[in-house]
């Protein structure tokens, strides 16, 4: 009778601990903000791709050798993330003190001024003065991702996530197409653009309005209707009085406001409504997290700055000879393809497979991605731009369109590695910040690279050769991630 009574008693806790949990209904209104001024910056980095080598060509500094092209497209797109990575950590650290709206709104507007400005630079200094201003002030990255968690709890954030490279992926097909569109619009449209001297002055101008433009209606959004997440706010003048480590350790007064920070009397045990330190960030899972997002970040960056110059490449020299138009085509048919396989798809088999085997998978596609670099090249010498080329091309997409579903499975680690909930912002501080120095290195050691490789080869080796060692190494990074995410 009393072992019958055990059973009764511990068979529905049982059963319930096995039911899984119905997924909570996402914040559609704050979540549709976020995803709409989350587009400004794969608009901004993503405009000048198609005409990077060309603007390149046109400024001179190159002196006519074509083999020194690639080497300053990828110093152009370095400078934009060393920049970032010295400012990144700092941003995110502030939005946990002063919320993530004013961090938000400041790196919106730096994304506005900058690509006015690298519109009308006519110099590789003004080119890199940009794109350094770029990235000093945009923090949004970490910040956005911290928001995207605290509008979220643990059943809705992978869909959440599934839902996040629309942004991406719609600035990733608009930016490709209107860097490759209204570039040089007075040669492409003289009948509308041709009487305006200013566009012949300028031919890149233009194209980069538009993503500046759309960064400045999103800084007005931002301001009128995205509501903070950050309960616990210093002001402005309050954190810059005091030294950085009484900034993460204070207690607020008694006599400040119910939003301030609870006093030590009635926090939680663990000090979950607090920022912690960076020294206590520095924990192995953490560590873990965000080593395997910059060892992805580098794999994905290497490739996109080498696939655009490849495509822009003379065939002789290991290329494609491809216009500007041409290629923002094909970006933009990736970036289509990506986020409704990211939307469609990303969620379920984040479900079935799990976390870990999901990122797995992605990265080892990576191996047959780089080589379809040289397998285009081969059939493309052999008999020309034929279908087989275009179909090729197409299996590039798929595989790269595989690689980024990486991403969302990283997110959700990095978020599960946060020591708690009020340091979600430096953690993803923390991961951005060693992720940009990794972009950093990629475009210009990647690129560089296969410059060095046509101009003593014929044909970009070299550079397939060293895409495929850092997908060995990010391979190897997955082996440390564990099977079930961490638990606060």
């Amino acid at each position: 009778m009393s072992s019958q009574r055990a059973v009764d008693e511990e068979t529905p806790l049982l059963q319930h601990e096995q039911r899984p949990k119905a997924r909570t209904p996402l914040p559609w209104r704050q979540f549709s903000i976020i995803l709409f001024l989350q587009l400004a910056e794969p608009l901004t980095s993503q405009v000048i791709s198609p005409f990077a080598p060309q603007l390149i060509r046109d400024i001179g500094i190159t002196h006519g050798d074509e083999s020194k092209v690639g080497h300053y497209v990828g110093l152009m797109h370095s400078l934009f993330f060393a920049t970032q990575a010295l400012t990144v950590l700092h941003w995110s650290r502030v939005s946990d003190h002063i919320g993530r709206k004013p961090v938000i709104l400041t790196g919106l507007f730096g994304l506005s001024i900058s690509m006015y400005c690298f519109g009308l630079s006519k110099t590789f200094v003004g080119l890199v003065m940009s794109r350094a201003l770029n990235g000093a002030l945009n923090g949004n990255i970490g910040v956005i991702k911290s928001m995207m968690v605290e509008i979220t709890d643990e059943t809705s954030l992978p869909q959440a996530y599934a839902y996040m490279p629309i942004a991406w992926s719609t600035g990733g097909t608009l930016g490709p197409l209107i860097g490759g569109a209204l570039s040089r619009p007075a040669d492409r449209f003289p009948n509308t653009f041709g009487a305006w001297e200013f566009f012949k002055e300028y031919p890149y101008f233009l194209a980069c309005a538009v993503p500046a433009t759309f960064s400045a209606l999103a800084w007005v959004v931002t301001f009128l209707f995205l509501k903070e997440t950050v309960p616990t706010q210093w002001s402005l003048s309050r954190l810059f009085r005091r030294k950085e480590e009484d900034v993460a350790t204070a207690v607020p007064s008694p006599t400040e406001s119910s939003e301030t920070l609870a006093a030590p009397e009635t926090a939680p045990k663990g000090d979950e409504n607090k920022p912690l330190p960076l020294r206590k960030l520095l924990i192995p899972r953490v560590i873990v997290a965000a080593g395997n997002y910059a060892a992805l970040s580098l794999v994905d960056i290497a490739f996109r700055a080498i696939q655009p110059l490849f495509f822009a490449t003379p065939i002789a020299l290991g290329g494609l000879g491809l216009d500007p138009p041409k290629i923002g085509t094909i970006l933009a048919v990736y970036g289509i393809i990506n986020g409704l396989t990211q939307i469609f798809f990303f969620a379920d088999l984040n479900d079935r497979l799990g976390t870990k085997n999901l990122y797995t998978i992605s990265i080892a596609s990576g191996v047959p991605l780089m080589l379809t670099f040289p397998i285009i090249n081969a059939m493309v010498k052999a008999d020309g731009i034929t279908t087989s080329v275009w179909a090729m091309i197409g299996v590039q997409i798929m595989l790269s369109v595989t690689l980024n579903l990486a991403y969302a499975s990283i997110f959700i680690f990095i978020a599960a590695a946060s020591p708690n909930r009020a340091s979600l912002g430096a953690t993803n501080g923390m991961a951005q910040m060693v992720v940009s120095i990794m972009r950093a290195i990629g475009p210009a050691s990647s690129t560089s690279t296969f410059s060095f490789s046509i101009r003593e080869h014929q044909d970009g080796w070299i550079a397939y050769c060293l895409l495929m060692v850092l997908v060995v190494i990010a391979l190897v990074g997955t082996t440390f991630l564990p099977r079930r995410l961490w638990k606060n």
